[in-house]
């Protein structure tokens, strides 16, 4: 599974009585986004072919189907959980639960020439 999913950690976190700070990146994604979807929601069915894409799940869960190079995997991802996806990894959210996360791409979705970096499975 290692080759469709890789979970990781923030560069650093901090927390007190206060509260928390979970610094994801100092460099190397260009396009960060921030999305919410509902529970019951399915969205994706794509793959990158340039594209490392990460995701930090800031509060919710998520049913993930990746699959790649005739591997299928299913692995529920849920808040604080932070991984990547590689290249040309097919991959399909089923939200259980009303999910809020940041998605960070490496090199961004939208190329210099209009096209972008979005591809549905054959």
């Amino acid at each position: 599974m290692e080759d469709l999913i890789e979970f990781i950690k923030p560069d650093f976190s901090f927390a007190d009585e206060r509260g928390y700070l979970h610094q994801l990146c100092r460099d190397g994604w260009k396009q960060v986004n921030v999305s919410f979807s509902k529970a019951g929601v399915f969205r994706g069915g794509h793959y990158h072919k340039q594209n490392r894409e990460a995701f930090f799940i800031i509060d919710g869960e998520i049913e993930i189907e990746l699959k790649k190079e005739g591997k299928t995997e299913k692995v529920v991802v849920k808040s604080g959980d932070f991984f990547i996806l590689q290249p040309f990894a097919l991959h399909s959210f089923n939200f259980k639960k009303d999910t809020l996360m940041v998605a960070l791409y490496d090199h961004g979705v939208e190329n210099a020439d209009g096209t972008k970096d979005i591809f549905t499975a054959e």
